[in-house]
């Protein structure tokens, strides 16, 4: 899970750094050369999409049993304030980008939020971050 500053711009990507063999590159290169590819990251990024296709099932399938939110999900301090009103907890679970809005204080994170798990970015103010430091699952 990426951590991002609240006040910094979310993030729609993230860089990977990947070290491939030099054969595997060479023929890499050779597509590109040929121009099956306008470069190496148009390459990679359609061999992660294609393999992503591949197992979209099995992908589907963990979301379910996990209870994961696909995509970006917001909470507001009226959320949170609503789930500390009703006695309740909130197991954060996303896929993609959590964020916790700038008005959300450490208190109230510690009240509404029982655990964060996010695989992708999760974006809070320092202050909640921190407060959820030991409920943040990586």
């Amino acid at each position: 899970m990426k951590l991002v500053a609240s006040q910094q711009k979310l993030p729609d990507s993230d860089k990977v750094t990947v070290n491939v063999g030099l054969v595997d590159l060479a023929q890499l290169d050779l597509l590109v050369d040929e121009g099956f590819y306008s470069n190496r990251t148009d390459f990679v990024r359609t061999a992660i999409r294609n393999l992503l296709q591949v197992h979209a099932e099995t992908i589907r399938q963990t979301i379910v049993r996990k209870r994961y939110v696909m995509g970006m999900h917001r909470y507001s301090r009226r959320e949170l304030e609503q789930v500390v009103a009703s006695g309740q907890q909130l197991d954060i679970q996303v896929l993609g980008l959590a964020v916790i809005e700038d008005d959300v204080d450490a208190e109230l994170a510690r009240a509404a939020i029982a655990s964060v798990q996010v695989l992708g970015a999760f974006v809070a103010p320092p202050a909640a971050r921190e407060a959820l430091a030991d409920r943040i699952h990586t």
